[in-house]
């Protein structure tokens, strides 16, 4: 990984370790963060692993080490399950700090397990649409498409992109259906993305959660000042 930005060119084993993938991967990821979150800081509150992903290799590539900080990324197998660890994790219960990250169209409900009171306020940052649209919007097509390249992937893009009900759609809105194809891509260039992309032009909600979640007095390499580039 080259924390200036830049495109792997390898799918090593190690690209998806540590984190549960498969038919019962939200279910099974949420087990495993809760069994790490007893005793911790702070816990950020994310919708699915693909979004526990970015935000833990973003932290990786600006030189945090979460764990060694008492932080935990908590998948929680979509926005209403973010409501119930808030309460959980809560004022109302644990009390530790919280963040949070959630998809636009699911921002209403979250903002409803918090009373109603400001997202960003408290922690929670909502990206434009999902984190797919987030990072795709960030690198640009022509890296993303130099991403999937990489990775063998083009081939199967372009064929995405001559079927009937893509053909002539935006490009972007392509890579966003391609990565939503199955769940083991998403969850590979939920990685893959977010080590591409300058630290600059990380997406403003990604380095957010992770600056709401910074240890008092500490100075982070790599962090942009107001929260990222898009």
């Amino acid at each position: 990984m080259v924390n200036s930005g830049g495109v792997r060119t390898e799918d090593g084993e190690d690209l998806l370790a540590g984190y549960v993938s498969g038919p019962a991967a939200a279910t099974e990821a949420t087990a495993v963060a809760l069994a790490r979150a007893g005793g911790a800081r702070a816990v950020i509150l994310v919708e699915g692993v693909s979004d526990q992903i970015a935000v833990e290799t973003l932290a990786g590539r600006r030189g945090r080490d979460l764990a060694a900080e008492g932080v935990v990324v908590l998948p929680a197998g979509g926005a209403h399950g973010i409501g119930r660890y808030l309460r959980r994790f809560g004022p109302a219960g644990a009390g530790v700090r919280l963040a949070g990250l959630c998809d636009a169209g699911e921002a209403q409900v979250v903002r409803r397990a918090l009373a109603g009171l400001c997202l960003e306020r408290l922690g929670f940052f909502s990206c434009v649409e999902d984190l797919e649209d987030e990072l795709i919007r960030a690198a640009g097509t022509a890296l993303v498409a130099e991403v999937f390249g990489a990775h063998g992937d083009l081939s199967a893009f372009r064929t995405i992109q001559r079927q009937p009900a893509w053909r002539g759609k935006a490009e972007a809105a392509q890579m966003r259906r391609f990565l939503g194809a199955g769940s083991q891509r998403k969850l590979r260039y939920a990685r893959l993305l977010t080590e591409a992309i300058p630290l600059d032009q990380i997406p403003r909600p990604l380095t957010a959660v992770l600056n709401a979640v910074d240890e008092p007095g500490a100075q982070v390499s790599g962090a942009v000042p107001g929260g990222g580039g898009r």
